[in-house]
């Protein structure tokens, strides 16, 4: 039985301290470099390389075994840390290296799919099937153990503040919140169906009414919705609930926590308290409600410019109610060409803008398919409302408020990108708090919460529930980082008929609100406390430190954009027996479905079977 001598340190780690020592290191080969007399061997691990020397003065033998190395093989090296006579300031260890003394072989590899490196090409399926090789590269090693650092701060600030690390269930009740439900089938109840958890929202309140004052979990969630970047069916937020705090109280907690984190895991101290501003007032400057500040480019309403335009597009908008709203681009005028300014007009089509207008202003003068139709008191107004320097191109909304958001949030966006104005390594924080307590579900056409149906309205908002509820306030927040929802939270409702007049204003029958909730319904008859919370995205919060823009890379094994998961070929079919064990027939409309996808899983376990018999 192979013993394993314990290592000295990782092999990121042999650094100067380490000089005129022995050392014993395990890792990967990352590359061999045979000079013939003299071979070089990067040696890998989750802290890094460090260079390993094998010569002929070192005998035959070793020579032979760092011969017959090759990528990916794991091995176990003993030798003497030098001094490098040509350095390489590009690496942790780049002082140092270590001469070889025994070489021993823990497993060879075979040639991997692609090379274990963060500039590699390959597809994000190859990289997703073999995940475990894709997760040896540098950069999603620091991302999975900077998301561990963020797990690690969090735990220690929440419990040094009093609260509590409760798990709830995580086979519960469906419940209508927003997106699908994933069911699991039972067993012993057939046809009934516990529904995995979109988020702890109701067992967390129920622990407020139980007399946990101050609860929290680093929580997995659960929804069935469409993907795409900063999105996956399974994720993990960061939990809380609190009784007897106001929403000053949950966000200076939250600001505790964020500033810890940063701290531990950036080194960098946010400067607190964070700015806030109302949803309104994030709106009409940014055009959506997660605004990203840290760079300027604001949204200008242009009524009073354009009140007398002899534009026909402006004036048409004005007339109807409509809005004339823009952003002055730096350094757009020379940046953009028509070809490119047309491309952002075709896009902006799937907000329903109607078009795209545009000017630029150099060396005093505008030129562009409206300037014609400027007036020399709107020319005037339009260098005072933006402070034009020159070098801009002025982008314009004409339309209703809401497409003018939308258009208007795209360009904003698209441009800083495009420009290159927007600041690395910078983390901009914000509340956005005084949310509409309903939007509008264009696609289910109807009312929806903002935020979930548990949520406090403002004292106005209570009155209007029962006369004019979608002009109703809520008592929310939502903490915004760098143009991401970080998190959101909440007052909660914590009496019963406040909850029976949200819920009717929703659209539920009291019938079918006491089918749904009639747990939570009967809790606060029982004494319940005012109480509030807040859930941050532990997976985007990630994504964020580590300076990615998608979470796949926050997490170790992710489901692709069709929220499969190629490595292990999740979903799959499962056995006719277990499916009459659960009463389950699949429909046969299904059927032709899920036997083109067995076929498809058995030609690949196929050609794998061939692979690795080759």
């Amino acid at each position: 039985m192979m013993q394993m001598e314990k290592r000295t340190d990782y092999c990121g780690n042999i650094t100067s301290q380490y000089l005129d020592q022995d050392v014993l290191l395990y890792g990967w080969v990352q590359r061999v470099r045979n000079l013939g007399q003299l071979i070089f061997i990067d040696l890998r691990d989750r802290e890094g390389i460090v260079q390993v020397v094998v010569n002929h003065d070192s005998g035959q033998e070793l020579m032979d075994v760092a011969s017959s190395l090759g990528q990916e093989y794991v091995v176990e090296v003993k030798g003497h840390v030098n001094e490098r006579s040509s350095k390489n300031p590009d690496m942790k260890t780049g002082d140092v290296e270590v001469i070889a003394s025994e070489i021993t072989v823990l497993n060879k590899a075979k040639t991997p799919p692609f090379e274990i490196k963060d500039d590699l090409v390959a597809s994000e399926q190859t990289r997703l099937k073999y995940r475990y090789l894709d997760l040896r590269r540098p950069t999603l090693q620091n991302a999975l153990i900077m998301r561990a650092q963020i797990m690690t701060a969090t735990n220690a600030y929440l419990s040094g503040e009093g609260f509590i690390n409760i798990e709830t269930p995580d086979l519960g009740k469906s419940t209508p919140e927003g997106a699908r439900d994933y069911l699991v089938p039972s067993r012993v109840y057939p046809g009934s169906f516990y529904a995995l958890p979109q988020s702890p929202q109701i067992f967390k309140q129920l622990l407020m009414g139980a007399g946990f004052d101050k609860y929290y979990q680093i929580a997995r969630c659960f929804r069935d919705e469409d993907l795409r970047g900063d999105r996956q069916p399974e994720f993990t937020q960061i939990d809380l609930e609190t009784s007897f705090m106001d929403e000053e109280g949950v966000q200076e907690v939250t600001e505790g926590l964020l500033a810890k984190v940063m701290k531990d895991v950036k080194g960098i101290d946010l400067q607190l308290p964070l700015p806030r501003i109302t949803w309104q007032e994030s709106m009409d400057k940014y055009g959506c409600d997660k605004p990203d500040t840290r760079y300027e480019m604001l949204i200008h309403d242009l009524g009073n410019v354009f009140a007398k335009s002899g534009f026909k597009v402006f004036a048409s908008a004005l007339e109807n109610g409509g809005f004339v709203r823009g952003i002055a681009v730096k350094g757009g005028a020379k940046f953009y060409s028509r070809k490119k300014i047309e491309a952002m007009q075709d896009y902006i089509k799937r907000y329903h803008a109607k078009g795209l207008a545009w000017v630029k202003y150099e060396d005093g003068d505008f030129s562009g398919p409206v300037s014609r139709f400027l007036s020399e008191e709107e020319k005037a107004g339009l260098v005072q409302e933006f402070s034009l320097e020159g070098g801009e191109l002025l982008l314009f909304i004409a339309d209703q408020w809401k497409v003018c958001c939308d258009s208007l949030d795209y360009l904003r966006r698209q441009t800083a990108k495009e420009t290159g104005i927007i600041p690395k390594d910078t983390y901009k924080y914000l509340w956005v708090v005084d949310w509409p307590l309903f939007e509008y579900d264009e696609g289910d056409e109807r009312w929806i919460a903002a935020h979930h149906p548990f949520t406090m309205p403002d004292d106005k908002g209570i009155e209007l529930l029962e006369t004019d509820p979608h002009k109703a306030h809520a008592r929310s927040y939502d903490i915004v980082l760098n143009g991401y929802e970080l998190g959101g939270g909440s007052i909660r409702i914590h009496k019963r008929d406040i909850q029976e007049k949200m819920f009717k204003a929703l659209g539920f029958t009291k019938e079918r609100a006491y089918e749904q909730f009639g747990f939570l319904m009967d809790a606060l008859d029982m004494g319940f406390p005012p109480h509030a919370g807040l859930a941050i995205g532990l997976d985007r919060f990630a994504m964020l430190l580590a300076g990615k823009d998608n979470i796949r890379d926050v997490i170790a094994f992710p489901k692709n954009a069709s929220a499969s998961e190629p490595m292990m070929h999740a979903p799959a079919p499962v056995a006719d027996q277990q499916l009459t064990d659960l009463g389950i027939e699949v429909a046969e409309a299904a059927k032709e479905g899920v036997e083109k996808y067995e076929a498809s899983l058995e030609a690949e376990a196929a050609e794998d079977v061939n692979s690795h018999e080759e």
